[in-house]
């Protein structure tokens, strides 16, 4: 079986790994990604394009991924306000690097509709290739309810690009919980857009005092988001959503719940969320400790990912075929091949 990565990251060029978690963090990071600590720390941003790349190349499920920045922070006034020195790589940066490598990365764009000269951007984004949009609104501070968008999304919609948005729990960067909601999806969709929910909607901390219910299997304790997002997507046709960073424990348990749901499969799209880290062993699912322990031996983290997905979606799902949905079909001709 072979898929397209709907969702995947590109690190800022000044990434550091100097962060207070990252000094913590680098070792088990530099693992997951399969290259050593030592020239992760002395070389980040070289290191992680090289080892995504090869990673892709050696791949046996994923032939390419879709591959974003995050634009930076703007002001109501067009002023920059703040960029994440680890996650904001910048739209220019994708296409560099899906340059270089022609057979890995399609392109999204990151445009803060924020930016002065955001409309006048997409345009030319897109005629340098890029493929589809990733809006990361909770980072931005930014309400997609906020009717002075509609030209953003108008634009998104001439050009039949698909916009992912991000839904539910943010860890890895400053976030604004009010604009990581299900409602964020309205006014796009209303719009026209063609739009993919990231994350299905899951991960955050619903119980504060019976903390173990966050990752429990019972879907009472799933996030109310989760299942709005699920009608909605039998409701609106031109809502998907993706399952990428699934396999974090507060979003894991919801797996086999999502499984079941056959109903919606024609509209999931299989994603990563490369290179955020996940486990295979100590998760929420409810997969055998056999099975876990040959997850965990599968050294490419594509393939890894896609094993453990597997599991639940067996290799004629849908899921690995919906891209074509969203997609122009020059990209993926190969992947049929």
């Amino acid at each position: 079986m072979r898929t397209i990565d709907i969702h995947t990251h590109l690190l800022s060029p000044e990434v550091s790994f100097k962060r207070f978690f990252d000094r913590f963090s680098v070792t088990f990071f530099a693992k997951k990604l399969g290259v050593d600590r030592n020239e992760l720390r002395a070389a980040p941003y070289r290191t992680y394009v090289k080892a995504m790349a090869n990673a892709i190349q050696q791949s046996h499920s994923v032939e390419r991924v879709c591959l974003f920045g995050v634009d930076a922070r703007f002001n109501r006034q067009g002023r920059q306000t703040g960029r994440d020195k680890t996650v904001c790589a910048m739209t220019q940066d994708v296409l560099k690097v899906a340059a270089d490598f022609p057979d890995c990365f399609i392109p999204f764009l990151s445009v803060n509709p924020l930016r002065p000269n955001a409309l006048e951007l997409i345009d030319q984004f897109v005629e340098q290739g890029c493929c589809g949009a990733k809006i990361l609104q909770n980072y931005w501070g930014l309400d997609l309810n906020d009717e002075h968008l509609i030209p953003y999304y108008e634009k998104l919609k001439f050009y039949n690009l698909p916009l992912i948005i991000h839904i539910g729990s943010e860890y890895t960067i400053d976030s604004d919980t009010r604009y990581e909601g299900v409602d964020m999806l309205d006014l796009p969709l209303a719009c026209g857009v063609k739009v993919i929910a990231a994350h299905m909607g899951l991960g955050r901390i619903k119980h504060k005092l019976l903390v173990w219910k966050n990752i429990t299997g019972n879907p009472h304790d799933f996030d109310d988001d989760y299942f709005i997002l699920l009608e909605k997507l039998k409701t609106q046709a031109n809502l998907y959503a993706d399952i990428s960073a699934i396999l974090v424990p507060m979003r894991a348990r919801a797996l086999r719940h999502l499984s079941e749901q056959k109903d919606v499969h024609e509209k999931i799209l299989f994603g990563t969320d490369y290179p955020v880290p996940f486990t295979t062993t100590l998760n929420s699912y409810d997969l055998s400790w056999a099975t876990r322990h040959k997850l965990s031996s599968i050294e490419n983290p594509f393939d890894r990912y896609t094993s453990a997905i597997l599991e639940y979606f067996p290799a004629g799902s849908p899921i690995y075929q919906n891209y074509r949905k969203l997609l122009p079909n020059t990209l993926y001709s190969r992947v049929d091949n």
